[in-house]
């Protein structure tokens, strides 16, 4: 799904129409895929009854062709309309086709509004556009309060699906009136709007659907955009096959360098997640005194005991990795190591190439009868993720971004990505998009900003937004499932970015999974998400 500014929006219709689409072409595919997709959502539940909130402008067109649509399926639709003229070609044809209209001018009591509204299976609401300005007009901020009224007092309200979005939203900027209908779902055209990830909008939006408007495949302003909504058809095509003669070499080794005698679980998380979403082998790299905490526990995973201080891992474990990084798919360091200097030396160490020493030919020197054997230092390392405690010690590190393998994976959350820029947390989060973006470019590796509707940025401008805002994700250890997961499929071969993309999108439904069996998001624990993993990862194949 395309992200777009609802200035780009206009700019691909303008471009549209200019090149053969007229907006009236567009209009009819938009009416006719929103009707495609309440009778599918009816189906299930014998629906046959339909409410229209017409506005003025395209989305309540959109709303008109639809129950047009459904009238001639033989539904009872019918439309409320507001500031719309009564000899509007679209509401002639719904009273053709069986459809009823009642203007809102008429309606002074809502006597007829209220006995729409409770005869209504569905409610589409087309009253506003994505072009309005807060505050609404009395008017309509009082047709949408009382609607609000009669469905509070109802049993069993509508079914509320937004025509392109939920009427009284800024889709630029996710402010959202108090009056707004909260949708069950937002049915966007050709494109989501970006104001419907923030807050508070997204409150309203429910559930998000995109409706295919006919765009042609050579139009350069919709099919150039670089931002993007993930979704699961879109994750699934990342994935890679699963051959019926794969082996475990199959699905690359994922090397997790983790832990701390703090902070024994990350390593465990991120381990786990890195086989649940896939890799043929993990090899766990821990401070030798995690071993006989996590074994028990990970019986499926290799080890290396690394020297450690106190429980932390100390600067001379780099070389301890030598030769588990020639048999790695894809590298991780970070999660749970703490903030000890030795442990910084040691991320210095393993970045420049001292964990893999080269040995050179032996040669003469020019000292007669001296023989030198000279060794020379490579920094060749895996794709790489770098995640919590890892990315502050990278902070302190000069040229840090210069020193990662090309095209790294970062995984901050707005504190982290405060430590790497100097920025405050709330510079960040009123900016998070673009601010992933300038650093993931600057920086030359890909940003994963996490937090509610996690970006992920690339060094060409690319962008993807994740749809998720939950609480149950905001909990200790949800962030080294994360990282597991892109590790996971770095090792299996995706490109960092493709990774990035998929871990992110898997974790956080995975996350909206697991409150969904608690009951609760206030109970789930990053154990909960990581055992939701193969629920998300079974909706993929």
């Amino acid at each position: 799904m395309k992200l777009v500014t609802v200035a780009q929006m206009r700019d691909i219709e303008k471009e549209a129409d200019a090149n053969g689409l007229p907006y009236a072409e567009m209009m009819e595919n938009a009416g006719r895929g929103l009707a495609e997709i309440v009778t599918e959502i009816a189906l299930d539940d014998d629906w046959e009854q339909a409410l229209g909130l017409v506005g003025p402008g395209n989305n309540g067109g959109d709303t008109l062709i639809a129950l047009t649509h459904l009238a001639e399926e033989g539904w009872h639709a019918c439309a409320y309309v507001v500031k719309r003229k009564k000899k509007d070609e679209l509401i002639t044809r719904l009273l053709e086709a069986g459809g009823e209209v009642t203007f809102a001018e008429n309606d002074k009591n809502f006597s007829a509004l209220t006995a729409y509204l409770e005869f209504a299976n569905v409610l589409l609401d087309g009253l506003l556009g994505t072009g309005i300005k807060l505050p609404l007009k009395d008017e309509i901020a009082m047709l949408l309060e009382q609607s609000l009224f009669i469905m509070d007092e109802m049993d069993q309200p509508p079914y509320i699906i937004a025509v392109d979005c939920p009427s009284g939203v800024d889709c630029d900027s996710g402010a959202a009136a108090l009056e707004c209908l909260p949708a069950d779902l937002t049915v966007t055209m050709a494109a989501v709007k970006q104001g419907l990830l923030k807050l508070p909008a997204f409150e309203f939006v429910g559930d998000l659907a995109v409706v295919d408007i006919g765009l042609p495949d050579d139009l350069a302003s919709f099919y150039e955009l670089k931002a993007e909504v993930a979704d699961y058809e879109l994750v699934a095509g990342l994935l890679p096959e699963r051959g019926l003669d794969s082996h475990k070499g199959t699905f690359g080794t994922a090397l997790i360098v983790a832990g701390s005698i703090n902070y024994t679980g990350a390593a465990l998380l991120a381990g786990m997640s890195a086989y649940r979403v896939g890799a043929g082998l993990v090899n766990m790299a821990v401070p030798a005194p995690l071993h006989g905490i996590l074994a028990g526990q990970f019986p499926e995973a290799t080890w290396v005991l690394l020297p450690h201080d106190m429980g932390n891992i100390s600067a001379s474990a780099a070389e301890a990795l030598t030769k588990p990084l020639e048999s790695a798919s894809a590298l991780l360091v970070g999660p749970g190591f703490g903030l000890e200097d030795k442990t910084k030396e040691f991320v210095e160490n393993l970045l420049a190439g001292k964990s893999n020493p080269k040995k050179q030919t032996s040669h003469i020197g020019f000292v007669q009868g001296e023989i030198k054997e000279k060794y020379e230092t490579s920094n060749e390392l895996p794709p790489m993720v770098v995640d919590a405690d890892g990315l502050k010690l990278l902070a302190k590190i000069s040229d840090w971004h210069k020193k990662l393998p090309m095209l790294s994976v970062l995984t901050p959350h707005p504190g982290e990505m405060a430590v790497l820029t100097n920025l405050s947390k709330d510079e960040i989060q009123s900016d998070r998009e673009s601010i992933a973006k300038k650093y993931a470019k600057e920086w030359g590796h890909v940003v994963v900003l996490k937090g509610a509707f996690t970006v992920i940025a690339a060094p060409d401008g690319k962008m993807t937004v994740i749809p998720v805002a939950s609480p149950a994700l905001a909990r200790a250890g949800t962030g080294d499932v994360l990282a597991g997961l892109i590790v996971g499929l770095r090792a299996q071969g995706l490109d960092a970015y493709s990774a990035a993309v998929a871990g992110a999108f898997i974790h956080a439904e995975a996350g909206l999974i697991a409150a969904e069996d608690l009951g609760t998001t206030a109970s789930v624990l990053a154990s909960d998400i990581l055992n939701s993993i193969p629920d998300v990862m079974s909706e993929l194949e």
